[in-house]
C-alpha cells in the first residue's frame, strides 16, 4: 500500500511513513468513491419518522453517534435537553359555503387543537402588505408557501402576521403540483395560537377561486384539528475533532424531519454531509480544534443549535459552519449572513478547487445558525441551489431517498472540508450587530420576524 493509500484508520498508526497533509489529500480522494454516504442516509431514511422528541429522532440520533465515530470524531456523546414535543392527532378540512366539500389536509407543527369555521380570505403569497390589505379579523387566511420575488417570505412571519390581524385559522397552499400538502412549523418551540394546516396547490386552486367567487357568495371553510403539545426531551450528538484549542470551529447539521416523509433532502443529505466532511477532516493537521454536532428539532425550532449555543461559552467559537441544504443538489451555496471574512472564504475555495460555489451574502434567521449570528458568531449556512423558489420536495410526504444523488453529498462534504480547514487559518471577525439590524431591515424582515417573535431583545 502506497503512502497515499492510507486508510483512515490506519493514518493515525502510520508516524513518519505519511505526513498529515498526505492523509488529508488521500481522504479527499477516497470521498469520490465512497459508499458510506449512501450507505448513511438509506439507513437513516429507513428510520421512517424523525421528528423532535420522538423515539424515531432518538434512534437517529444513536445512528449519527455510530457514523461519527465511525469517522473518527472524538469524545463523541449524546446531550439530552427539554422541549415542547408536539404530537400530531387528527386533521379535518372541509368547504361548507357555497357548496360542501372536504379536502385533504394536514396540521402543521405546534398547531393547537381547535374546530373554526369561518370565511375564507385570499392573501396571495401571504406577504405583510398583502396581509394588511385584507380585511382578515376572524376569517381563515388561505397564503402561498412561495413569494413572487425579492426575499423569501417564511411560513413564521405569514403566519404570525394573520394572527396579529385576527385570523382565526390559518391555510399554507403548496406552490408545487402532485397533491402534496406542506408542512412546516409554526413557532420556535412553543404552541401557536390558532389552527393552521397544510394544503395541496390543487386543493389551494379551488380554495383561491371560493375565497373569490364571481356571483359575490364568499366560501366558507371548516378547519379542524386535534394535536398536543407536552413536555419531551431531545438530544444533540457532539464530538470533536483536531487539537483542543482555545478558540474553535464548530460544524453543525440538524438529523431530525418532519414526521409526514423520510427528511432524506431535509436534512438527510445536509447531516450526511457533516459525516463525510468529518471523516476528511479526522486526517487534517487542523491549527485549531473543531466541534461537530448533530442537532436536533430544528425543523420545529432551532431547539437543538440554541441549546449548543446556550451551553458554549461563544467567545471561544471562531465561526459556524451550518450544514443545512447542502448534498441536495449540484452547486453549492454559501450563505454568509453579512461577513465579508466568510465571504472570501468561500470565493478562495471556488476559485482553488473550480468547484462552483455560489456566495449570498444576505442574513436570514431561520436556520440553524440563526442563534450564534444573532450573537455576532460569523458563519455559514452551506445550502445547495435547485434553480427552483422554495423548498421543493422538502417538507411534503415526497422527500424521499429516491431524490438523492449522492455525489452531490460527496462533493459538497469536501468543500465543506475545505472550508473548514480555511476557515481555521483565516481570520473572521465578529459581526457587528448594529450592521446586522441594519441589513434586517433593508431587506424588509423586521416586520415578520417581529410577528413570528424573532427580532431579538436590543435591537431597537
Amino acid at each position: 500500500m502506497s503512502e497515499q493509500e492510507t486508510t483512515p484508520g490506519d493514518a493515525a498508526d502510520a508516524g513518519d511513513a505519511a505526513d498529515t497533509t498526505d492523509a488529508f489529500a488521500a481522504a479527499i480522494g477516497r470521498t469520490w468513491t465512497d459508499d458510506r454516504p449512501w450507505n448513511f442516509i438509506t439507513d437513516l431514511t429507513a428510520l421512517g419518522d424523525r421528528m423532535g422528541g420522538s423515539a424515531g429522532e432518538r434512534r437517529a440520533a444513536d445512528l449519527v453517534a455510530d457514523a461519527f465515530e465511525d469517522a473518527g470524531v472524538d469524545d463523541v456523546e449524546l446531550d439530552a435537553f427539554e422541549m415542547s414535543q408536539w404530537t400530531r392527532g387528527w386533521t379535518e378540512f372541509e368547504l361548507t359555503a357555497p357548496v360542501e366539500r372536504p379536502f385533504d389536509a394536514i396540521a402543521l407543527p405546534y398547531s393547537p387543537s381547535g374546530d373554526v369555521e369561518a370565511e375564507l380570505v385570499d392573501v396571495g403569497y401571504g406577504t405583510p402588505d398583502e396581509i394588511d390589505a385584507e380585511d382578515v379579523d376572524g376569517k381563515i387566511v388561505v397564503a402561498s408557501t412561495t413569494t413572487p420575488s425579492g426575499r423569501f417570505i417564511h411560513r413564521m412571519e405569514k403566519y404570525g402576521c394573520a394572527v396579529e390581524a385576527g385570523a382565526e385559522a390559518f391555510v399554507f397552499v403548496n406552490h408545487i403540483e402532485g397533491q402534496l400538502p406542506p408542512t412546516g412549523s409554526l413557532t420556535f418551540g412553543d404552541e401557536g395560537s390558532v389552527p393552521a394546516v397544510g394544503v395541496s396547490k390543487e386543493t389551494g386552486e379551488w380554495l383561491k377561486e371560493y375565497a373569490a367567487n364571481s356571483s359575490g357568495e364568499t366560501g366558507r371553510v371548516r378547519v379542524g384539528v386535534e394535536a398536543e403539545t407536552t413536555p419531551g426531551e431531545s438530544q444533540n450528538v457532539v464530538g470533536h475533532i483536531g487539537p483542543k484549542t482555545d478558540e474553535e470551529l464548530l460544524l453543525l447539521a440538524h438529523y431530525d424531519a418532519h414526521d409526514i416523509s423520510e427528511g432524506a433532502l431535509d436534512n438527510g443529505c445536509g447531516i450526511a454531509t457533516v459525516v463525510t466532511a468529518a471523516r476528511i477532516l479526522a486526517q487534517a493537521d487542523l491549527d485549531v480544534g473543531v466541534r461537530v454536532a448533530g442537532v436536533g428539532c430544528e425543523e420545529i425550532g432551532l431547539l437543538g443549535a440554541e441549546r449548543v449555543a446556550e451551553t458554549t461559552d461563544l467567545s471561544e467559537i471562531k465561526a459556524v459552519v451550518n450544514v443545512d441544504g447542502a448534498g441536495r443538489f449540484r452547486n453549492l451555496v454559501a450563505l454568509t449572513h453579512n461577513s465579508d471574512a466568510m465571504s472570501a472564504a468561500a470565493e478562495r475555495i471556488d476559485e482553488t478547487t473550480r468547484q462552483p460555489v455560489d456566495v449570498n451574502g444576505d442574513p436570514h434567521p431561520f436556520s440553524d445558525h440563526w442563534p450564534f449570528v444573532r450573537e455576532g458568531v460569523p458563519a455559514f449556512q452551506l445550502h445547495s441551489d435547485s434553480g427552483e423558489r422554495g423548498r421543493g420536495w422538502g417538507h411534503t410526504h415526497a422527500d424521499t431517498r429516491d431524490k438523492v444523488d449522492d455525489r452531490n453529498i460527496r462533493e459538497h462534504a469536501i468543500l465543506t472540508a475545505l472550508l473548514v480547514g480555511d476557515l481555521a487559518t483565516a481570520d473572521a471577525p465578529r459581526l457587528d450587530l448594529d450592521d446586522l439590524a441594519a441589513t434586517f431591515r433593508e431587506n424588509d424582515f423586521e416586520v415578520g420576524m417581529r410577528a413570528a417573535g424573532l427580532w431579538p431583545d436590543g435591537w431597537e
